[in-house]
């Protein structure tokens, strides 16, 4: 094998090795599983929402809600009906995608600021579904006149205490460890990355792009916008949909207090400080935020003591409650300032350079 060859594929073997067989044979501590985890779902949604405004240009502050659209689906499916996860998991992507096609006909009128408040509704119209679910009952029998009497209550979601969710079951086995939770996640990382490349290197992806760098040129071209637009919320939506479901079938139990309009926000974040417009764009802000937050939790206590000595203004308890959206807040305004096109574009910079000084044999 060519010196060439080797360097393009030994960063793919290190990746195997790190990443499925380590774990695979319980070689890595339990608190980084759990972490790898907890990156992976977050990573999936953040994938959804890197087609909706990376490759489409269009805006949502509703990424939470749909993952709560998810998350609801699959426990339901799995509690009501005893449907296996690994069914309930890809129709909760789909129900998720429905309800983001609806939330994503605005965007066929109004665009910017305008489209970022309607798919704002998103996050506060579902939690009030999820919350009190026989209202909407009485809003549908109202709307169809009678005719349909949906009989749904508090005890079908919940209500604001949540569910309780079975852990999923693969050949008669309970996948109830950390290590089963995050070659799950991982296994469906890597298909919703492979779909996701996929789908920019088609037609439709190279459509979504011309939308987004100019809607009336790619409208000349032939190109639809408002067909292409409404795929993209669908995927966007569908993306969260299985995060959502992951998450609760895995966590064992869900509530509405955990899609929240901040995690929205959060997300939005981790993919402009990640790189929007890039495939590994989620992959990487997520990290970088993942790992801030695990610090950020380890280093607190010791900040308690120390930040009121220094600053006696400040009390205790705010330094619990506000040192992380701080950080979160410099971060993202540091790398508008610096790097506004994201960690990956850096990344894809700091490659050619060293290809450029490396010479080819």
């Amino acid at each position: 094998m060519s010196a060439q060859r080797l360097s393009e594929w030994w960063p793919l073997a290190l990746a195997f090795v790190g990443f499925v067989l380590l774990p695979a044979l319980d070689l890595l501590p339990t608190e980084l599983l759990r972490l790898l985890a907890s990156i992976g779902t977050t990573a999936i949604s953040v994938m959804g929402l890197n087609l909706l405004l990376g490759y489409t240009g269009q805006v949502s502050l509703g990424q939470a809600a749909f993952v709560m659209v998810g998350a609801y689906t699959s426990a339901i499916l799995a509690r009501e009906t005893g449907l296996s996860f690994w069914l309930s998991m890809p129709l909760a992507g789909l129900a998720a995608g429905l309800v983001g096609l609806l939330f994503g006909l605005p965007s066929l009128r109004v665009r910017g600021f305008y489209l970022a408040m309607a798919t704002l509704a998103a996050q506060f119209i579902i939690p009030w579904v999820i919350k009190a679910p026989e209202k909407l009952a009485t809003l549908v029998g109202w709307l169809t006149l009678g005719l349909v009497h949906p009989t749904w209550d508090s005890t079908l979601t919940g209500g604001a205490t949540g569910l309780q969710v079975p852990a999923p079951v693969l050949f008669g086995s309970t996948l109830d460890s950390t290590r089963a939770e995050y070659l799950t996640v991982l296994a469906v990382v890597v298909v919703a990355f492979l779909f996701q490349r996929n789908v920019v290197r088609t037609r439709t992806g190279r459509a979504l792009v011309a939308i987004r760098d100019n809607e009336r040129a790619a409208e000349v071209l032939g190109i639809h916008p408002y067909t292409y637009k409404l795929q993209a919320f669908f995927l966007c939506a569908l993306y969260a949909g299985i995060a959502g479901a992951l998450q609760a079938h895995f966590r064992r139990s869900i509530s509405p207090d955990a899609f929240t309009l901040a995690s929205s926000i959060e997300q939005l974040g981790m993919l402009v400080v990640g790189g929007a417009g890039y495939l590994a764009g989620p992959l990487f802000g997520v990290s970088l935020f993942r790992l801030m937050q695990d610090i950020i939790v380890r280093v607190t206590p010791t900040l308690r003591e120390i930040v009121p000595r220094l600053l006696p203004f400040v009390a205790q308890t705010d330094v619990d409650t506000s040192f992380r959206p701080l950080i979160f807040g410099l971060t993202l305004m540091l790398f508008l300032i610096y790097q506004p096109l994201g960690m990956a574009h850096g990344v894809r910079q700091l490659a050619a350079r060293w290809r450029a000084r490396v010479p080819s044999r």
